[in-house]
C-alpha cells in the first residue's frame, strides 16, 4: 500500500482523524480499501508478499480456475460452432434460394423492360412518321394554298388582258373611223 500512497505528515493526520470519528457505516471507498488491506494479509496479518507459500497457491488456484473455465468454454464452443455451422449451411441455402428467385425475377422484369422499349420504340417511330407526315401534309397545304393565290392572281390577270384587249380593239375601230 505504500507503494500507491506515499507516506507525508497530512496522510497519518487524515488517518488518525478517520480512526478517531464515530463508528459508520463504511462508504464503498472503504470497503475496497478493507478488501485490499485484507486479500494482502492472511489471517495470520503477515504479507501475502511475504510469504513466498501464499502467492503460489494462489496463483495454482487461480490457473486450475482458468483451466477449468477454458475446459468448459471449449466444450460449449465446439457444440456451438457445429450448431453455428448448421445454421450457416441453412442460411446460405435461404439465400441462394433467394438469389436464384431475385435472378429469375430479374430476367422477368427485363424481358418487360425490353417489350415495353421496343413498343415505345414503335410508339415514337410512329409517332415520328407521324409527325414528318403532319409535316409534309402542312406544307402540302402551304403550297396548294399559295398555287390557288397565284391562280387567282393569273385569273386577274387573264381577266384585265381580256378587257385590255377588248378596249384595245374598241380603240383600233374608233381610230379607223375617225382616220377614214
Amino acid at each position: 500500500m505504500s507503494s500507491y500512497y506515499p507516506r507525508t505528515k497530512d496522510l497519518t493526520r487524515t488517518r488518525k482523524s478517520v480512526t478517531e470519528s464515530p463508528p459508520s457505516s463504511p462508504s464503498p471507498t472503504d470497503k475496497n480499501y478493507r478488501h485490499d488491506r485484507l486479500s494482502r494479509y492472511d489471517s495470520s496479518g503477515e504479507s501475502a508478499t511475504d510469504k513466498p507459500l501464499g502467492r503460489a497457491s494462489s496463483y495454482t488456484r487461480r490457473e486450475t480456475r482458468l483451466a477449468a473455465l477454458s475446459r468448459q468454454d471449449q466444450d460449449s464452443t465446439t457444440k456451438d460452432y457445429k450448431k453455428m455451422y448448421a445454421e450457416a449451411l441453412h442460411e446460405n441455402e435461404k439465400l441462394k434460394s433467394r438469389l436464384h428467385d431475385s435472378k429469375h425475377e430479374l430476367v422477368k422484369i427485363r424481358s418487360q423492360l425490353d417489350k415495353v422499349t421496343q413498343r415505345h420504340d414503335r410508339i415514337s417511330e410512329r409517332s415520328t412518321v407521324l409527325e414528318s407526315e403532319k409535316r409534309e401534309k402542312q406544307a402540302l397545304e402551304k403550297r396548294v394554298s399559295n398555287m390557288e393565290d397565284e391562280l387567282k392572281v393569273l385569273t386577274e390577270l387573264k381577266s384585265d388582258n381580256q378587257r385590255l384587249k377588248d378596249e384595245n380593239g374598241a380603240l383600233i375601230r374608233v381610230i379607223s373611223k375617225l382616220s377614214k
